[in-house]
């Protein structure tokens, strides 16, 4: 048939209205940002080696690539520590002429210089295309680490949302992946070149001299035990610094988003103050990690520049007794300054690896979150529209049951209203239909067909939804109609508009139907958005029809005119709809009064008056105290 009417924006499911289940909105929103002074999210320990082990693993389809990398890599280091050696054997030739020893011999020396650039040079090429590859196997393994990402959240159920502040999950999808991106890209290359040199350096200062080499390589268990004490108090403040960053941004949106309610109710100082608290909180981690983490390099340069001291006394003393030649010495020097330059930038870049890998963790939470059950079963048959509750029990959070044994049967084309107090349940049948959640116990079914053994888009696309919380895209009213069926022709939308008196008021705005509705809808009034999501699900021509509050927004004149529109849509569909205002159900076949998760009363609206019971009562609070 077609697509669902109302489509879910992936931070929020629009079905999910807080009064319904006031228990569990409490403990939703116990989370960063979970109104302007919510509480605070529990910081999880970064588990280092399995979760970089992990991350490492999203470069596996790049195996060839990198392979290449490395090979290159390999290349463009053995000729680059070659380099000192040939240097150090024209220095050799110099000093030979110097001393008297015969004459400098200028083409052996010309010959051993454009030995020693052509080294260089190659690699140099060498390690440019060895960069170029790891860059790009970088970059498409995030760019599948976003496609997984978003292919998870469409898998998530409703409920993960219900728990997630919409600040708190995109820093993760976002602020986090781009993290992840940058510390890959700017450690993986230096890393790889970095270790390669440090190994070929230690075979070369071998070669030259072992007593020196014993020397330089003190150095490295003293490197090591720094880098790890320093590095396991940078980890702690990483975790801190991202879990305090999404708190931020998840105040951030609130704030933003319901910006007119805080100025409403005159808390813009209290908004401020949690800003304050959590911006200082994203400093003091974000400085700690830094400068913690920061002490690695100058604490590797000090240890360097006392090694560079020792070889030079030593070797001076060796060149001396003429166990080693000046150019040794020179080549051993250098060897020494490529030793624990890759050693000092090693060290650098482990802030930035625990960096990474802290926001790595917070992805990997998102991707190891429980998904909704697999779809199972075909497709539905031709859709009548009988709608069964069989003994269905459902309950947000556990040990606090919200629907009981309730069942209940929607003939074809019959109109179900559902009403009662706020926090009765009524909301919920609605998400329990259209397989937001499913229910602890019992069935619904459709047509005589479990839902639950129905694929959740089969079974959406039969039903067409209008929501009390409007929700409409970045894009034009034309587009935000045919969301309702991407296939209809320009007669269909035009049609549809004005069969819900979308029209009129389109007609007054100075680019119509290519008028652009901005993120929050903000330039056209609520009603009139109302009317659009209407448009919306009459085009898509649903079998089964919700109508949650659909004609709160409008005007009395306004809903006359759209309750004609939706008695239309309504003709020949089985129809549910949930209405505070009585007078918009007096024509239902059906009315169910829910009280407590469970139907007190159900029929006409004659005979429910006639009962005096809790719908009269409604009726009463409604319209009598007005009349009086």
């Amino acid at each position: 048939m077609s697509t669902p009417t109302t489509p879910r924006p992936a931070p929020a499911g629009p079905a999910a209205k807080a009064p319904e289940r006031p228990a569990y909105a409490a403990q939703a929103r116990g989370g960063p940002g979970g109104g302007p002074f919510g509480g605070r999210v529990q910081e999880k320990s970064l588990n280092f080696l399995p979760s970089l082990r992990r991350l490492l693993q999203q470069l596996r389809p790049e195996r060839g690539v990198l392979v290449g990398a490395i090979v290159l890599a390999v290349a463009g280091i053995v000729m680059s520590v070659l380099g000192p050696r040939i240097l150090g054997h024209a220095t050799d030739i110099i000093f030979a002429g110097v001393t008297g020893r015969g004459p400098v011999d200028f083409r052996a020396l010309g010959d051993t210089l454009l030995l020693a650039l052509g080294l260089y040079l190659v690699s140099s090429l060498a390690l440019l295309l060895q960069g170029y590859l790891l860059n790009g196997a970088v970059q498409r393994s995030v760019r599948r680490l976003r496609d997984g990402v978003e292919t998870k959240i469409n898998r998530l159920p409703l409920s993960y949302f219900d728990r997630q502040t919409r600040g708190e999950l995109l820093s993760r999808v976002t602020n986090d992946i781009d993290n992840v991106a940058q510390s890959l890209q700017q450690t993986l290359s230096q890393l790889l070149t970095s270790l390669l040199t440090v190994i070929g350096v230690t075979v070369m200062m071998f070669v030259v001299s072992p007593v020196l080499a014993v020397i330089a390589l003190v150095t490295i268990p003293v490197s090591v035990l720094l880098t790890t004490v320093i590095g396991k108090r940078a980890q702690r403040m990483f975790v801190a610094q991202w879990r305090s960053t999404g708190e931020l941004n998840s105040h951030i949106e609130e704030a933003f988003t319901g910006q007119s309610l805080v100025k409403v109710f005159g808390r813009q100082r209290e908004v401020e103050q949690v800003f304050a608290e959590r911006n200082d909180a994203v400093y003091r981690a974000s400085f700690g990690a830094q400068f913690i983490s920061g002490l690695i390099m100058p604490s590797m340069f000090f240890i360097g520049n006392l090694n560079y001291v020792v070889i030079a006394v030593v070797g001076g003393l060796r060149v001396a007794s003429g166990t080693l030649s000046l150019g040794d010495v020179q080549a051993f020097i250098q060897y020494s300054r490529q030793f624990t330059q890759p050693l000092t930038q090693v060290a650098s870049m482990a802030n930035l690896l625990q960096s990474g890998v802290a926001s790595a963790e917070r992805v990997f939470e998102v991707l190891d979150a429980e998904e909704q059950t697999v779809d199972g079963g075909a497709g539905l048959p031709v859709v009548r529209g009988r709608v069964e509750f069989d003994d269905v029990s459902f309950s947000y959070v556990e040990d606090q049951p919200l629907i009981e044994g309730l069942s209940l049967t929607a003939e074809p084309g019959q109109t179900v209203a559902i009403v009662g107090p706020t926090g009765a349940g009524k909301t919920t049948l609605v998400n329990l239909l259209m397989r937001f959640y499913d229910p602890q116990s019992g069935r619904i079914l459709l047509d005589g067909v479990d839902v639950a053994t129905v694929p959740r888009a089969a079974l959406r696309s039969e039903v067409g939804m209008v929501l009390q919380d409007t929700w409409l895209f970045h894009g034009s009213i034309h587009d935000n109609i045919a969301y309702g069926r991407p296939d209809a022709s320009e007669a269909d939308i035009l049609a549809a508009a004005e069969a819900t008196y979308v029209d009129r008021f389109v007609r007054s705005l100075p680019d119509g139907y290519a008028t652009v509705i901005d993120e929050e809808g903000s330039n056209v009034s609520a009603g009139e958005r109302q009317l659009i999501t209407i448009a919306r699900a009459f085009l898509a021509d649903p079998t089964l029809l919700i109508l949650d509050e659909a004609t709160s927004s409008v005007d009395t004149r306004t809903e006359v005119l759209v309750q004609q529109a939706m008695a239309a849509l309504r003709s020949e569909r089985t129809s549910f709809v949930i209405a505070h205002r009585l007078s918009t159900i007096r024509d239902a076949d059906v009315i169910l009064v829910m009280e407590a998760g469970a139907i007190v009363e159900q029929g006409s609206h004659e005979q429910l008056l006639e009962r005096r019971g809790a719908y009269w009562r409604l009726y009463e609070a409604q319209f009598a105290a007005a009349v009086e």
